[in-house]
């Protein structure tokens, strides 16, 4: 049983009326010299599938996700989708970022039905928060040399506050520092109990029936994406973690860590046009 209930969803905001003003949508995309430089590392690619999963142990996201998403009939579709989303949010001019956003939230207005609203702040702040902690838990597991000081993860942390604020959840709706963001995260992950939708979808995204031909590439996400999840939530979704596939985690994890290590900054970072 979760350890704490799951708080219900906000009320949802009105259609078009999600999201900063283009004012300070500008002002706050001034500043993400920090979210550019360490978004932009390839090792954060690693831990798509673990914040994928956190997401759908949402119950609310994992309906919504269930009964909206085609994800199983277009899965890069919907990878690209929202790697488009994240890239441009952290590289894109304002302009661009404000056209993703009105599309995005545009969206969002029709995902709604019973416990869940793609409008929902609590919803947008929890798939944010996946991905800040994801980030920074590659950050800090194999990024030595040049893992990010408290100071820079603090930063990171404010700066990426803009991904959910460019979804419609204000600044004050979000934990104020790194410190209350952590425990936020704490607390609703020992909340979470995996259910059904969230299981469905999850199989869709590690199994993906259009995709055999990429079986190999897809073996080494399975067992990484278990890897880096939570134990209770790998346990909860019934992934495999005997030895071998702890010691195939170990190799693929530990190569990363030692490619990320030897190959210069400028070499590992794609240049920001690319992106």
């Amino acid at each position: 049983m979760p350890a704490s209930p799951i708080p219900p969803p906000a009320r949802p905001s009105p259609p078009g009326a999600a999201g900063p003003g283009a004012a300070d949508l500008a002002a706050r995309l001034a500043d993400r010299d920090v979210l550019r430089a360490l978004g932009a590392e390839p090792i954060v690619g690693l831990g798509a599938g673990r914040a994928l999963l956190m997401q759908l142990a949402h119950p609310g996201v994992a309906r919504g996700v269930a009964e909206h998403s085609d994800f199983a009939d277009r899965p890069l579709a919907r990878l690209f989708g929202t790697l488009d989303f994240l890239l441009i949010v952290s590289f894109g001019t304002p302009e661009e970022v404000a056209r993703i956003a009105a599309k995005v939230r545009g969206v969002h207005t029709s995902v709604r039905g019973d416990g869940y609203s793609g409008d929902d702040p609590g919803l947008q702040l929890w798939v944010n928060a996946t991905l800040i902690d994801s980030a920074l838990y590659l950050h800090e597991r194999l990024g030595r040399p040049g893992r990010p000081s408290p100071e820079q993860a603090e930063e990171y942390y404010r700066q990426a506050r803009i991904v959910a604020e460019v979804l419609g959840c204000p600044p004050e709706a979000q934990p104020p520092d790194l410190a209350s963001f952590r425990a936020y995260m704490a607390e609703t992950a020992a909340s979470l109990e995996v259910g059904d939708d969230a299981r469905k979808v999850a199989a869709a995204v590690l199994y993906p029936k259009r995709l055999r031909a990429l079986g190999p590439g897809l073996a080494v996400f399975r067992v990484v994406t278990a890897a880096l999840l939570p134990e209770p939530l790998r346990e909860q979704y019934g992934l495999p973690w005997s030895p071998r596939h702890r010691r195939a985690a170990g190799l693929v994890l530990g190569a990363a860590a030692l490619g990320h290590r030897l190959t210069p900054g400028p070499l590992r970072r794609p240049p920001q046009p690319l992106l």
